[in-house]
C-alpha cells in the first residue's frame, strides 16, 4: 500500500460542484471533462463525479479529512458557503482536532487539523 491517493464525491450537478469546491479548496481543477473533475489537493487527489447518493440505506460509512492549519475558520467558512454542520470542530486528544460537514450534495467532508502529521 502507499497511501491515499483518491477521495471522490458524488455530486447530481458537477458544474455547480466543481465551482463550489474550487472555492471551498481554493484551487481550479486539473482535469475537467463530462465524467470526472479532478483537483490536486497538496499532493491528493479531490475528484467529482456525476451520481446520485443512494438514499434508501443512507448512512456514512466512509470519512477522509482533509488537513487544515485553522480548524475552526475552515469549518465556519465551509459553513458560510453552504455546507451543512455534521460535526462541531472536536478536541480528539492533545492538539488533534477534527471536524465534518455535508457538502450541498449530502457528502461527508471532514477536516482535521494534526500538527503532528508530516508528509514524507
Amino acid at each position: 500500500m502507499l497511501g491515499l491517493r483518491t477521495l471522490i464525491y458524488l455530486v447530481s450537478d458537477l458544474d455547480q460542484a466543481k465551482v463550489w469546491y474550487s472555492q471551498a479548496f481554493d484551487t481550479k481543477p486539473y482535469f475537467d471533462e463530462p465524467f470526472y473533475v479532478g483537483f490536486n489537493i497538496g499532493g491528493y487527489e479531490l475528484g467529482l463525479q456525476p451520481g446520485e447518493k443512494k438514499t434508501d440505506e443512507e448512512h456514512d460509512n466512509v470519512l477522509g479529512y482533509w488537513g487544515v492549519e485553522d480548524i475552526e475558520a475552515d469549518y465556519k467558512r465551509l459553513l458560510d458557503m453552504g455546507a451543512k454542520e455534521h460535526e462541531v470542530p472536536t478536541n480528539v486528544g492533545g492538539e488533534l482536532m477534527v471536524a465534518t460537514v455535508r457538502d450541498p450534495w449530502g457528502n461527508l467532508i471532514g477536516l482535521i487539523y494534526n500538527p503532528h502529521f508530516k508528509l514524507k
